[in-house]
């Protein structure tokens, strides 16, 4: 190394630390507001909001240095049957927005172990803001537990015409009496082409965020505590944790915010 270059660096040891002093104290306090759940470029609209202009490329770099990277998100339970009903069309197509809620909704399950036993997941997401309007918990698979989770949906927000539903082939989503239930309530089917879980990458992403952010981070052994967690989770993905979809809002801010308008 030239001798100029070596005293430029010796004489300024601290100086990126110095000029970020305050960002990093930042991204520690929301780190740990956010239970270390937010990656680099999240953190970097939350920094926005606290008055901190870094590009996400700075934000990724002082997080890496103080160890305050997000988890890494794990593969997700299928629920595909070769054996089952024929498949709908894939009416989505990976359109996921949606100028007003209501019109485009996306559903899944997933697994979870606790212990030796299993607990299953269903949800539906309204794709107009990415908020999860419903959800059941059940220890078994069952047909029960997609149905629940569409009965509560249709209960909570209602129907508007021409309302649409997408999931993947699992074999819960091409039984008669889950389509019986569409056509009762005027609602179109559509499915992911088989083997392409992009189709309804949504749903990936939000039960990928989930484990990631909630279930790897504890051993759990009780499907209460489990359950519990999953709907306080539900909760802060829905009120507290912004979106970059949304303009760095939570579902509910934005929801509330277009409302307004």
């Amino acid at each position: 190394m030239a001798r100029s270059t070596y005293y430029y660096h010796a004489s300024k040891p601290d100086s990126v630390t110095d000029d970020y002093a305050d960002a990093v104290k930042a991204i520690g306090a929301l780190s740990r507001r956010h239970a270390q759940r937010y990656g680099y470029r999240r953190m970097t609209v939350a920094l926005r909001k606290e008055g901190f202009t870094l590009n996400h490329k700075t934000v990724r770099k002082l997080m890496n240095q103080h160890g305050l990277l997000s988890l890494i998100r794990r593969k997700k339970y299928r629920s595909y049957r070769a054996d089952d009903g024929r498949a709908s069309d894939n009416l989505l197509a990976r359109n996921f927005t949606a100028k007003i809620s209501g019109l485009k909704w996306c559903t899944d399950v997933t697994e979870f172990r606790v212990g030796a036993q299993k607990l299953y997941l269903s949800v539906i997401q309204d794709l107009f803001n990415n908020e999860i309007i419903s959800w059941h918990m059940s220890e078994r698979a069952a047909l029960f537990l997609t149905c629940k989770t569409l009965e509560k949906a249709l209960k909570v927000k209602g129907r508007k015409e021409g309302l649409m539903l997408h999931s993947d082939q699992g074999w819960h989503y091409r039984t008669p009496m889950w389509r019986s239930m569409l056509v009762e309530a005027g609602i179109r089917q559509s499915m992911s082409r088989k083997g392409n879980c992009l189709d309804n990458a949504v749903m990936e992403n939000f039960f990928s965020h989930l484990k990631a952010e909630m279930y790897h981070r504890k051993k759990y052994d009780s499907a209460t505590v489990l359950k519990r967690d999953i709907v306080e989770y539900i909760h802060y993905y829905n009120t507290e944790r912004i979106s970059l979809k949304t303009g760095g809002m939570s579902p509910a801010e934005y929801r509330t915010q277009v409302e307004k308008q």
